[in-house]
């Protein structure tokens, strides 16, 4: 790393340990191996950014994730160590609107290269506000094989002329406001493919040393997330039932990809509490649309689930929102998404 870097790298720090009333001594030494090892030191906010990080960046990046795993990502708090140490980075990469805290300390941090994911692709609205025959429509068929036949050609192609407002004419889009849209864009793989393409152009910008080998990893990441993508579909395409009813309303992305038709518990906030009247409402879609499971997520209580599955006589069963992993040295972002096309193929009749 060159001496701008390195001395770029010092004043930010010094500023915010000086901000944060932190002993100078004890974090310089935290962070004092930064940059020797000629590593690019990348803070990711939670499983899904740090996985794309490490996935594009490889042997030349040291990635920290700020959420560790099994932690619930929208709880996360950080600690004035964690704030200094993010000022210390050469690339953050996070997505706008999912944790507060992130998004206040990335504004203080002062580090010049930054990848916010929701930047590089489209948000909507999603929630237990939008449901109906409206909504129901609204999931995959707009997104439904527009753009399949261009994976091949990039990131560019899959930019917002195509996921655009005008084409859709719906209410249902943000371009912008990360806080305004529904963050699980990582869900749709087409989507995340995006966030991937973007992560790698503010790497190579960070460390043009090392630029073909991230723009080499960025390509096959992409083109791994593109064949997902192609399972998926191939997958739920026999599939009896669309709809599926789920404690956490993170699958509104999926669901429109591959024309599916979400029903959650509660909204895009996990533990916020569903009404009488919602309950009431998921047992009569249930029997209209002959529901079969109601999913809960793997980090979080089943008890609303087993309750609702109970009383319906359903069967319960795991989706994972991905927004961490227990064991990343087991699991990863492609074998949490074979399962959960695996858990939706069984419960949709697609077997």
């Amino acid at each position: 790393m060159n001496n701008r870097s390195r001395t770029r790298r010092l004043i930010r720090t010094s500023a915010a340990l000086t901000a944060l009333g932190v002993g100078s001594l004890t974090l310089a030494a935290c962070g004092s191996g930064a940059g020797d090892d000629g590593k690019v030191r990348v803070a990711a906010s939670f499983y899904p950014m740090a996985y794309l990080a490490q996935q594009i960046g490889g042997d030349h990046v040291e990635v920290q994730n700020l959420t560790q795993p099994g932690t619930e990502p929208h709880d996360l708090e950080l600690s004035p160590k964690q704030t200094g140490r993010l000022s210390e980075a050469d690339l953050i990469v996070y997505l706008k609107g999912l944790q507060p805290a992130v998004d206040e300390a990335v504004e203080q941090s002062g580090v010049e290269h930054v990848a916010e994911a929701t930047s590089f692709t489209t948000l909507e609205k999603h929630g237990t506000d939008v449901h109906g025959e409206e909504g129901h429509e609204h999931g995959g068929h707009d997104h439904g094989g527009h753009d399949h036949g261009e994976h091949e050609h990039g990131g560019d192609e899959h930019g917002g002329d195509e996921h655009g407002g005008d084409e859709h004419g719906h209410e249902g889009h943000d371009h912008g406001e990360g806080a305004a849209g529904d963050p699980h864009v990582w869900l749709d793989p087409v989507r995340y493919a995006e966030i991937a393409e973007g992560v790698g152009k503010q790497l190579r910008k960070a460390d043009p040393d090392h630029k073909d080998e991230y723009a080499k990893n960025t390509k096959a990441l992409v083109q791994r997330l593109h064949k997902l993508d192609k399972e998926f579909r191939d997958g739920l395409k026999p599939k009896k039932s669309d709809t599926f009813i789920t404690t956490h309303a993170a699958f509104g992305y999926l669901a429109e990809r591959y024309g599916l038709h979400e029903e959650a518990v509660s909204g895009i906030d996990p533990e916020s509490e569903p009404s009488a009247a919602r309950m009431k409402e998921l047992h009569k879609v249930a029997e209209k649309d002959d529901v079969d499971t109601v999913f809960f997520e793997d980090n979080a209580s089943d008890k609303t689930a087993r309750t609702l599955a109970g009383d319906l006589r359903l069967k319960t069963s795991v989706l994972s929102p991905l927004e961490s992993v227990k064991d990343p040295k087991k699991q990863d972002y492609f074998s949490v998404m074979h399962q959960n096309l695996t858990a939706l193929k069984t419960a949709l009749g697609a077997q």
